[in-house]
């Protein structure tokens, strides 16, 4: 009897660490399938992270090749030009324009600020009551004057005032009180605040500035078949054409579309506006927005 008890107890401590063994060994397979998840889930941000390391550099190289560009021609630059190249893997693809070919919100007269919102929509009343706000935004306060503005922002339940200076960014006018969203959605492709100019660049300007300039001002001609017939790119079109007549000089700032295509079907996109000549660089970024990564 004694030599089957401890044979039974041997047992049962053999069971016990075989369990144990068992648990243990789970345990490892567990923590190798976990870290396995993770050396995968590495991999790929880290393949993600080079990606957008590699379109940061070819942006910026976008960025460098359009200033060159145009620094390089001296006076006597483009106002729009189209051109791509090949980075380390990837196509970039580089579509720039003056920023004059837009309408500045700081310097635009009513009347043109009146025309793009009726060309986007608005009534005719309407358009200019929404015109009246944008330069009720921008415009300073006057000693000793009524303040017209300060009580329509609270009377619509605001709880800020206009800046009462010029507009610091074009997405400002989203905050300018009584516009409606879909048609400050409509107007962001065409507005700036880097162009510093009361009129546009008529050569370079979308088919809705053109068709808000007020009457009598000069209006390109436009070749038949669109401003771009025959299939030629924007700069190869701008080379070929007579001298711009007054009205249609480019400024010193330019917004550029840069989109990088990875062989790897991974793709990125900025917008920039970059202000040539400055003081102490060939030029200045003004504004950077990337969008989404595919």
């Amino acid at each position: 009897m004694p030599e089957a008890r401890k044979l039974q107890r041997h047992r049962g401590s053999a069971g016990f660490i075989v369990v144990a063994v068992l648990w243990i060994l789970s345990g490892f397979a567990t923590l190798a399938l976990i870290y396995s998840a993770y050396l995968g889930d590495s991999a790929i941000s880290l393949s993600v992270n080079d990606d957008k390391i590699a379109a940061e550099a070819a942006i910026s190289a976008g960025v460098e090749l359009t200033a060159y560009r145009l620094l390089a021609t001296g006076q006597d630059r483009p106002t729009r030009g189209v051109f791509d190249m090949r980075l380390a893997g990837a196509n970039v693809a580089v579509d720039f324009v003056s920023e004059s070919a837009r309408i500045d919100l700081n310097a635009a007269p009513k009347d043109l600020l009146s025309g793009l919102f009726a060309v986007l929509g608005s009534r005719a009343q309407d358009a200019e009551q929404y015109a009246d706000r944008v330069i009720g935004w921008r415009t300073p306060p006057k000693a000793g004057a009524q303040d017209a503005e300060g009580p329509f922002y609270r009377a619509v339940g605001l709880s800020y005032l206009p800046r009462g200076a010029p507009f610091a960014h074009a997405s400002e006018l989203w905050l300018v009180a009584g516009l409606p969203p879909a048609l400050v959605e409509r107007a962001m492709p065409f507005v700036t605040v880097f162009s510093g100019r009361a009129d546009v660049d008529v050569a370079d300007a979308a088919p809705e500035v053109i068709a808000a300039l007020p009457p009598g001002q000069s209006r390109p001609a436009i070749p038949s078949g669109g401003p771009n017939a025959g299939g030629q790119s924007p700069s190869a079109a701008s080379a070929e054409s007579p001298p711009r007549p007054a009205g249609t000089q480019g400024g010193g700032a330019f917004r550029m579309q840069v989109h990088v295509a990875f062989d790897n079907g991974r793709s990125a996109s900025s917008e920039i506006v970059i202000l040539l000549d400055g003081e102490d660089e060939p030029y200045h970024v003004l504004a950077w927005r990337d969008e989404a990564p595919k």
